[in-house]
């Protein structure tokens, strides 16, 4: 049987991995061996964290966090090395644009690997974000770019891939796969709803993260002060990140918004069904407000998913308080279908299938 080995750094890859790990358990033709480089600490990625979401517990967990850019990639290559050494894979497979992605591909191509890059194409053109850089060196050095969306394969072609030795695909985008999955299961597994006493369709979800933002006091408190205002006509509800949560202490910030403790992925489909748009300068919540056809607001200077800007279902506004407030007003008297097909589907079946051709 033939062997891949998934490289995985961060909760949102384990649950785009988890779309195609049951397209393989159904199949049976391929062995998957899974490794957790542990980038993104998370006390919550227990055993119930695996169980919940039905995702393959990792053969490896490497438990590298916490570490400069540089380091923590380089301890990553040599200790996945050690790993395909064990394993011999026909296959390595990464996701999307972390340390862990461009480290399982470095690590398997020195070894005459082949490389699978889940998510390829995405470009924010902006060459400060660490993502950016990811994404565009594992790009070049794959053997299949699984693109999510024709823009990210127009990108491709644009960078000259068309005269390279590298299959291109247009899959459609997993995290759809995903959403749907889960979002059958979600209303079952929590209720958070229920438990922040929320009306559905009557409150913002937002999520503030970005280091371009929490690291900069002046785009911070201006994007707060526009929640704070829309939280005077509907409940603002935002799930903490850690970096958010630190940056607001420092600086003595008491948002007036109902902050919350960080949720769950079954918790956060939850909001986002319930909620009546999002606020965010999240690259993945960007979609998956799409999914549940929610118009975006996207406190950044840029976006990877510029189709969802270009059918009007999202708009980057960067930090400027006036401009988030009348967004939020215009998309609040909006009324737009979300029918519109954007992301494929069956696209863990599509992903599998090219994986199948590649080593066989």
């Amino acid at each position: 049987m033939k062997k891949i080995v998934t490289v995985l750094g961060a909760r949102p890859q384990f649950i785009k991995a988890a779309v195609l790990s049951r397209v393989i358990k159904a199949h049976n033709t391929i062995e998957e061996v899974i490794v957790h480089t542990g980038q993104h600490f998370d006390t919550n990625m227990s055993e119930v964290f695996f169980d919940e979401m039905m995702i393959p517990i990792p053969t490896y967990n490497l438990d590298i966090n916490r570490m400069s850019h540089g380091a923590m990639t380089g301890k990553m290559i040599v200790e996945i090395e050690k790993i395909l050494n064990i394993e011999k894979p026909d296959a390595l497979v990464v996701y999307g644009d972390t340390n862990s992605t461009i480290a399982g591909a470095l690590a398997a191509k020195k070894m005459q690997i082949k490389v699978v890059h889940i998510e390829a194409g995405l470009r924010s053109f902006n060459m400060k974000m660490p993502e950016e850089i990811n994404r565009i060196l594992t790009d070049r050095i794959s053997d299949l770019l699984s693109c999510p969306t024709q823009t990210a394969m127009n990108n491709l072609k644009q960078e000259g891939f068309d005269s390279l030795p590298v299959l291109i695909e247009n899959h459609g985008d997993i995290m759809k796969d995903a959403v749907t999955y889960y979002s059958k299961l979600s209303a079952k597994k929590s209720s958070i709803i229920k438990d922040q006493k929320l009306e559905s369709n009557r409150f913002v979800l937002a999520t503030i993260h970005r280091q371009e933002n929490t690291d900069d006091l002046k785009k911070l408190t201006a994007i707060f002060a526009a929640l704070e205002e829309i939280h005077k006509t509907q409940p603002v509800i935002l799930p903490i990140h850690p970096r958010t949560k630190a940056i607001l202490k420092k600086w003595s910030i008491q948002p007036k918004v109902t902050i919350i403790d960080p949720v769950g992925y079954y918790s956060m489909l939850e909001l986002l069904k319930n909620c009546s748009m999002v606020i965010t300068d999240s690259g993945g919540l960007q979609k998956e407000a799409f999914f549940n056809s929610k118009h975006c607001i996207i406190v950044r200077d840029e976006t990877e998913w510029t189709e969802l800007v270009n059918h009007g279902f999202a708009k980057v506004v960067g930090s400027n308080t006036k401009t988030i407030l009348e967004t939020f007003q215009f998309y609040k008297e909006s009324k737009i279908d979300f029918s519109t097909e954007l992301y494929g589907n069956n696209i863990g079946e599509n992903i599998y299938q090219s994986i199948y051709q590649l080593i066989h």
